[in-house]
């Protein structure tokens, strides 16, 4: 099997399974402001950058009838909750043991997250394995233009590794992660979390029930 020029992974939901620990900290914030948020509607804000997030919440609570409040104060309610939180996420099935593989095959890796730099290194902590990874851009990297959906942060990740980004595999399991590595151009591999359609994502991802199911 052809090797990739690099593998790049998404963070939430694929190497860590953060996504309903991110899920809850929105419900208690948006609920605080007295807007609950639907299955649905919490399946949607996976894979975006916080401010994105923040603002879609808003905009929910707003449609609702209710006042939003700013992000500010948005986020001031959710962030202690989800750093709480945060600390308690397992690895996703198989994601050690493939960066591991990666590292063993000199493939290079690179990390393509909307989480904030802070925030990677707060749910990291826990896991020192995570350090194989060393190339990273964050949702709050100066050099990025656009969040997920938007190809950008797939394109920035192969600039550092020195490749291009058709020639990469990416890791995803939302469908506007997915749809961002598609738009950069990578073979893109979802592991899709339960609930949602394979539908909402683009055509000709390939898919996997775990990182454990890819051979590399």
């Amino acid at each position: 099997m052809e090797m990739p020029a690099a593998c790049l992974f998404d963070l939430d939901g694929l190497l860590l399974d953060t996504e309903p620990l991110h899920a809850e900290a929105w419900q208690r914030a948006s609920s605080h402001f007295g807007r609950p948020l639907s299955p649905t509607e919490l399946l949607s804000l996976r894979g975006r950058r916080r401010l994105d997030c923040a603002e879609q919440v808003r905009l929910w609570i707003r449609e609702s009838g209710l006042t939003a409040p700013d992000s500010e104060a948005l986020l001031a309610v959710r962030q202690p909750i989800a750093e709480a939180l945060m600390l308690q996420a397992p690895p996703m099935a198989g994601a050690r043991s493939l960066l591991e593989r990666c590292a063993a095959l000199q493939i290079p890796m690179a990390l393509a997250t909307s989480s904030s730099s802070a925030a990677v290194a707060h749910k990291s902590g826990p896991h020192p394995w995570l350090g194989l990874i060393t190339v990273r851009v964050h949702g709050d990297d100066p050099d990025l233009r656009a969040g997920k959906p938007e190809p950008d942060v797939f394109l920035l990740a192969a600039e550092r590794l020195g490749v291009e980004a058709h020639t990469c595999w990416a890791f995803e399991d939302s469908p506007a992660g997915a749809t961002a590595a598609a738009r950069a151009g990578c073979r893109v591999h979802v592991v899709a979390p339960a609930g949602l359609d394979h539908r909402s994502y683009p055509d000709g991802v390939i898919w996997l029930d775990s990182l454990n199911d890819l051979a590399i």
